[in-house]
């Protein structure tokens, strides 16, 4: 038994079944990679794939929790390498991080620069994409933290925890009729043409449960996932803007877009830093996300990695 014939296994399965797929990916032969996996269900005692011939079916009952042992090894693994990595070089190395538009356009820009100040020797890679992606890029370690507002709290294999909060604002034109009004309600904005968000995205969810439960249908007129694009549609008299209020705070005073806050309406936000459960985090990581929030620090970041921390410790 040993760890060629794990990645092996672990391969062939990501690779859905293709012996071929997998062989090209690790540089290797299929008959080798055959072989490995044969040898260690003979030595398990247990068929990992039912076969047709020379080909991988399926998974088996018994493959499946062969997997997940698979997978808790390989993590380790990738630890123990990281480990050394940390002690050998303290301040050397590359941080992932996987956010959405807003976060990656309107938050990040000061924290990553913090950082870059404190360790210049690391090097940041930022992967753009929706918080299920963001997700799907922390659980398969293309990232090693990330940052959304959406669903990230929903994946078993995260640890998340809220980093800040934000709210909606409303943005118009400055000649629009809602712009002399201070104190905007809901009813106003169900007669208006609205660009907002996808659904998926920025806080979409809790616009359209506000109006919801007050029995009211937005006319959502465009969607989009950047904010800079609602905005500019906004400019061009499409409609008005639903967007998150750190899209609004480097815009001019007195420019041609207004906004109003829709706290009162549409509630508070909040947005979510996340790390793949088991993960072994360097210590740029942790000054990251000291830098995201003051809400967090190592301390409390190490509790909740290990299982001891929750959303009310915050």
């Amino acid at each position: 038994m040993n760890l060629h014939q794990f990645r092996f296994v672990q391969e062939a399965a990501r690779r859905n079944l293709n012996l071929t797929e997998t062989a090209k990916a690790l540089y290797t032969s299929q008959p080798g990679v055959s072989k490995a996996i044969l040898e260690l269900e003979e030595e398990l005692g247990v068929d990992i794939f039912s076969r047709h011939g020379k080909r991988l079916r399926s998974i088996t009952e018994p493959g499946r929790q062969v997997l997940k042992s698979i997978e808790i090894i390989m993590r380790e693994v990738g630890n123990l390498k990281r480990i050394g990595e940390e002690y050998s070089k303290q301040d050397v190395g590359t941080l992932s991080i996987a956010t959405t538009h807003t976060q990656a356009r309107y938050v990040l820009p000061g924290p990553v620069t913090q950082l870059r100040r404190q360790f210049p020797q690391v090097n940041i890679g930022l992967h753009q994409g929706s918080p299920d992606q963001v997700a799907r890029m922390l659980i398969d370690e293309t990232a090693d933290v990330g940052l959304a507002t959406e669903s990230l709290s929903q994946f078993e294999e995260l640890v998340t925890l809220p980093a800040y909060e934000w709210q909606h604002v409303l943005v118009m034109r400055a000649e629009h009729p809602l712009a002399q009004v201070e104190r905007i309600d809901l009813e106003q904005l169900a007669q208006q043409p609205l660009v907002s968000y996808h659904p998926s995205f920025t806080g979409r969810t809790r616009i359209d449960r506000a109006f919801a439960q007050r029995q009211l249908t937005p006319n959502i007129v465009l969607e989009a996932i950047d904010s800079d694009v609602i905005k500019t549609y906004v400019r061009l008299g499409l409609g008005i803007g639903i967007v998150a209020e750190m899209a609004v705070r480097e815009d001019p005073p007195g420019g041609e877009l207004v906004s109003r806050p829709l706290g009162h309406l549409l509630g508070q936000n909040v947005a979510r830093i996340a790390f793949k459960r088991g993960a072994y985090l360097r210590n740029y990581v942790y000054s990251f996300a000291e830098l995201l929030s003051d809400r967090l620090n190592r301390t409390l970041l190490q509790r909740a990695m290990s299982g001891e921390a929750s959303d009310y410790d915050l």
